[in-house]
């Protein structure tokens, strides 16, 4: 049995686990998210570990903590023409982003990554989903509208799939999960390919 340790305080990646039913308990990193690799799938895999690999330092110094553990951090960041668009800066740097990806494709990556720690081994994974997502072309208004309601602050591409943007989303090609920022059916099947059944893990 593991004990599941979520390495994120993301509204969305805590609702993706319970929609799933997988038992969890959050521990954050606090983490300088600073890295040197520049390929976006590269790029977000190691921010990903940086997290994962700051929450087991932490957790092993914890009281009462369990020998078998698992943890499992993830970044999202979107790319238009191979340049990142993390969180907007201000309303200004929403709409430069949102302006940006009006009317046209981008990808939404993100890095995973999993700490398998048993008492007598460990283990690291790391890997990246990318999703395609074509956005309908937006006014000026309609984007400042949307920015209005305060939804893109803290989003990655300053908008949220699942949100009121969703309206504004004229396709996408791969998991929509990924978008949100959690692609868990492939975490699922990478730790179900080690043995590990996570919906069936109880705290």
């Amino acid at each position: 049995m593991y004990k599941i340790i979520l390495a994120s305080a993301s509204p969305r990646r805590k609702e993706i686990m319970e929609r799933m039913g997988i038992e969890y308990e959050v521990l954050v990193s606090d983490v300088e998210e600073v890295v040197e690799e520049t390929e976006p799938s590269k790029m977000v895999s190691a921010l990903a570990l940086l997290k994962t690999e700051a929450v087991l330092s932490k957790y092993r110094q914890m009281e009462n903590r369990a020998d078998n553990f698992i943890i499992i951090g993830a970044d999202t960041m979107v790319f238009y023409n191979g340049q990142a668009l993390g969180k907007p800066k201000d309303e200004a740097d929403a709409f430069r982003m949102l302006s940006q990806l009006s009317g046209n494709w981008h990808e939404v990556i993100t890095g995973v990554s999993i700490i398998i720690n048993t008492s007598n081994n460990i283990e690291k994974i790391s890997f990246a989903v990318e999703t395609k997502v074509a956005m309908q072309e937006l006014t000026k208004q309609q984007i400042k509208d949307y920015i209005a309601t305060g939804e893109p602050m803290d989003k990655a591409g300053s908008y949220a799939i699942q949100g009121q943007f969703g309206i504004f989303i004229r396709e996408i090609v791969g998991d929509y999960y990924n978008v949100v920022g959690f692609p868990i059916a492939k975490i699922y099947e990478v730790l179900l390919k080690k043995g590990i059944d996570i919906k069936n893990i109880k705290k």
